[in-house]
């Protein structure tokens, strides 16, 4: 999973064709999220995110990624996202969507509907109730925003912070500002973060942050679940 911030890096392992578009995107000052697998997967949903207006900040439109995929463990919704940066209005709203959709699947897990047949695209809406959320949050830890995303959700299993679990004692790995001081002048911090539903909390092997790659303002995250 990664953000446009990363396309560069991921460009350069693609296919020519692909690696010139992931090239061509950032001269163009594009980016989004993607979500790249080995693994089957089941549904793919793209999540439009709240854009309240907010004329005092500049601002863009914001999505969630979501893919149900099959894994030995089971089948996991993954969502990668992108919050807004300059507006804690969008951000909040944005916040608020990403724990309504979640509430939402863990209600099509408890009780889903039937595909009409085989062939139709009214398709069976069963969803599995085991997600993970990560992305640029544009929130500090330990903010007011992280802090909302960690509140338990009605009928649905709350997130955790995935290496808050993994480094109970650690201080907290910072995931921007190691290298790009111009852009980060008041140095590291994390803004980047992967939740997990508690159900998973168990199967947490390791959560880390590759403090040593410079090919973005913000540093890779990875999470492995047994």
């Amino acid at each position: 999973m990664f953000n446009g911030d990363a396309a560069w890096t991921a460009g350069s392992t693609l296919p020519a064709s692909c690696a010139k578009r992931a090239r061509c995107a950032i001269s163009m000052r594009q980016f989004g999220n993607a979500i790249v697998t080995r693994l089957p997967v089941r549904q793919v949903l793209r999540h439009s995110l709240p854009w309240p207006a907010d004329p005092a900040k500049p601002s863009m439109m914001r999505v969630a990624l979501e893919a149900v995929i099959d894994t030995d463990i089971g089948a996991i919704r993954v969502i990668s996202t992108h919050l807004e940066f300059y507006s804690e209005k969008q951000r909040f709203a944005q916040l608020a969507r990403l724990r309504e959709l979640h509430r939402e699947a863990c209600n099509h897990a408890r009780a889903p509907a039937k595909a009409e047949k085989i062939d139709s695209p009214f398709s069976d809406t069963a969803r599995p109730m085991s997600a993970v959320v990560c992305g640029d949050f544009n929130s500090a830890f330990e903010s007011s925003a992280y802090c909302r995303m960690l509140e338990p959700i009605a009928d649905a299993p709350r997130f955790i912070d995935a290496w808050a679990s993994a480094h109970p004692r650690a201080p907290r790995a910072p995931t921007a500002g190691l290298y790009d001081h111009e852009q980060w002048p008041e140095g590291p911090f994390a803004c980047d973060f992967i939740f997990v539903t508690e159900d998973l909390t168990s199967r947490i092997a390791a959560c880390e942050v590759d403090a040593v790659s410079e090919a973005s303002d913000h540093q890779p995250m990875w999470l492995e679940l047994h």
